[in-house]
């Protein structure tokens, strides 16, 4: 196996309906992830990209979350259109997308 350039994790974590915190689960992140394992294949970058899902990744009410290390950037609100563009800028061009990224205050 390959050492990827890229890691990417997605926040799959879902709590029980009633819940005192949101969860990535309620948003949407189960398809967010789907769609980064099509383009995973579909670009067959598997020697550069790693997908992993993950429970939770922190900011709960900014959901869905993804994680892309090395970087450490931390995108926020991301939806099913918005992976091809990680994908095209980020992961095969090394550009963050600055409008899906969460402020430094997620980071402490």
């Amino acid at each position: 196996m390959a050492k990827p350039e890229k890691h990417v994790f997605i926040c799959t974590q879902n709590r029980p309906l009633g819940h005192p915190r949101p969860s990535c689960g309620q948003k949407n992140c189960a398809e967010v992830a789907d769609e980064f394992y099509w383009h995973l294949q579909d670009r067959q970058l598997f020697d550069k990209v790693r997908v992993t899902t993950a429970g939770c990744l922190g900011p709960c009410s900014e959901g869905p979350s993804v994680l892309v290390y090395p970087e450490g950037v931390m995108y926020g609100g991301v939806s099913k259109e918005d992976v091809a563009v990680i994908f095209d800028e980020h992961l095969e061009n090394d550009r963050p997308v600055e409008r899906l990224m969460m402020s430094g205050e997620f980071w402490g």
